[in-house]
């Protein structure tokens, strides 16, 4: 069987996939052969490919590919256990805990957050939970190479592995009475942001240590999943600093 290739479009996701050291290749229009992220392919020694406009956008799978994309090595994830050890020095840590995030524009949009926050690590599920898909990497504009993503086939067993490594337990929901700026975020902290539609599941909320909301002035009464974890993560790293 033909193996499937991972295909990233758009120039700023190909020249962090490069400057990460991920890409396997870039494929480019002929008429682009001098620009930037080119030259800097050239640079590391990764081979240049130039395709048709056409071959671009059936590879891409979107005409929105800039006439440049990146064949790149599939994104691995790593252990929680992993994420936990290298963040074990740190006075204050946070990993974020997605439950039930399906739109790939979402979490490649939270990466982009985690990374630009210092985020130690990104806990999803295996199952009912979109993955490092080639389409999360050209949102997350190369954040997807420096996040560190665990994969785990249950977020009970998660939460109570992080809880046991010394990590308070917040958990973003619209039922909460707390507002999520009256909790002291010292220290460990994992964060929890569920889906748009469904929420956070009943049993996640039973393991957490508080429950928090953004509270809203406006009509809507929800916030889009990557917005609401952006807000908080950029809360919690104001707050340390």
């Amino acid at each position: 069987m033909e193996e499937k290739r991972y295909i990233i479009a758009g120039r700023n996701a190909a020249r962090e996939t490069i400057l990460s050291g991920n890409a396997k290749s870039v494929l480019i229009k002929e008429n682009l052969q001098g620009d930037p992220v080119v030259r800097l392919a050239k640079e590391k020694g990764i081979p240049v490919l130039f395709r048709s406009d056409f071959e671009l956008t059936r590879l891409c799978g979107t005409s929105h590919h800039q006439g440049i994309a990146v064949e790149a090595k599939p994104y691995e994830y790593y252990d929680l256990s992993s994420i936990i050890a290298s963040a074990s020095g740190k006075k204050d840590s946070t990993v974020l805990i997605l439950d039930g995030i399906e739109d790939p524009n979402n979490l490649g949009a939270i990466l982009r957050s985690c990374d630009a926050f210092g985020v130690d690590g990104v806990v999803i599920k295996s199952r009912g939970e979109v993955g490092l898909t080639p389409t999360v990497a050209k949102v997350s504009t190369g954040a997807i190479s420096y996040v560190k993503v665990a994969c785990v086939p249950n977020l009970s067993q998660a939460i109570s592995e992080l809880k046991d490594a010394g990590y308070w337990v917040v958990s973003s929901d619209g039922s909460a009475k707390m507002s999520y700026e009256d909790v002291d975020y010292s220290g460990k902290i994992a964060l929890v942001v569920g889906s748009e539609g469904f929420g956070i599941s009943k049993l996640v909320l039973s393991r957490s240590d508080f429950i928090v909301k953004i509270p809203m002035v406006g009509h809507v009464n929800s916030l889009n999943a990557s917005v609401a974890a952006g807000i908080l993560i950029a809360h919690i790293s104001h707050k340390r600093s």
